[in-house]
């Protein structure tokens, strides 16, 4: 497996400090968040550019935004942008292009994932002869009412987006602070799995009982190695299953500068999680 990691920790930067820092710090790979670095799709062939002059492999591109969007000009300006990122992506040779469901709160459920299905459906069609792959993050939304999150969520999906260049971004930390086992979950989707998320959540039993799992505070994302998540179960798992894609590193622990915060602090967060990731692999 590849290690590297999502460059939103490090978005109030520019990219060529931030592949310089890849570079340097030993990692294998970068995935490219293009709100922060990329903007606009005439600027990914640069950006990926830089990125491999430096000797990194570029995992992916993520495009954050509600697909589904309640507001009809705004979901139609979003899947626009995004049908010609996917573009620019699979021309430049990108192997994966990661994007976020959504939720309209507007509809229910069955026409959310009717609509988001069908709009994935054409963006693979569009897109046959790059080949590029589509994955979905399992990030639960502001709201923690994303579709496309959990086990039952992915069986429908994957009914109705019965393509293999469909697939998850897999992220075992939001599963874990929302009560879903992700070593079960896993398994149940190794086939559909494109990228693995390097991180982690660590939960603090008294304020959970406290607060109840509808308040905030009981559980923080937190750095591989630093939470919950056995990783050298983990990663053995995804081994057996198949994977030997890249493990993507999304640094957002508070301990370690994050959001926004001390930059040192943060670079230290990123070589830290590559160390404990790198160690882990080499002993399995």
């Amino acid at each position: 497996m590849r290690i590297g990691f999502y460059t939103s920790t490090f978005n109030d930067r520019p990219f060529e400090e931030v592949v310089d820092f890849a570079a340097s710090a030993g990692f294998d790979a970068i995935e490219i968040d293009v709100r922060g670095h990329i903007k606009t799709p005439d600027k990914v062939r640069a950006a990926v550019s830089l990125a491999r002059d430096h000797g990194l492999f570029v995992s992916s591109i993520a495009f954050f935004g509600n697909q589904l969007d309640a507001d009809r000009a705004r979901r139609g300006e979003l899947r626009a942008l995004t049908g010609e990122f996917a573009e620019a992506i699979g021309e430049a040779g990108v192997p994966i292009f990661v994007i976020f469901p959504g939720r309209d709160d507007n509809a229910d459920e069955e026409t959310n994932y009717d609509d988001f299905a069908d709009f994935a459906n054409r963006l693979i069609e569009r897109t046959t002869s790059s080949g590029l792959i589509f994955a979905i993050e399992n990030w639960p939304g502001p709201k923690d009412s994303f579709i496309g999150t959990t086990p039952r969520d992915w069986e429908e999906l994957f009914k109705r987006i019965p393509d293999r260049r469909f697939g998850l971004e897999f992220d075992p930390s939001h599963l874990i602070r929302i009560g879903v086992d992700p070593y079960v979950a896993m398994d149940a989707v190794k086939d559909r799995i494109a990228i693995l998320h390097g991180k982690d959540t660590a939960i603090d039993a008294t304020a959970q009982q406290a607060l109840g799992y509808h308040r905030k505070g009981w559980w923080q994302y937190k750095l591989p190695g630093q939470g919950l998540l056995d990783w050298p179960r983990f990663l053995r798992q995804a081994r057996t299953n198949g994977f030997d894609g890249t493990l993507s590193i999304e640094h957002e622990d508070a301990a370690f500068g994050w959001p926004g915060k001390d930059l040192a602090q943060r670079k230290e967060g990123e070589i830290l999680g590559l160390a404990y990731l790198r160690n882990v692999l080499d002993t399995l």
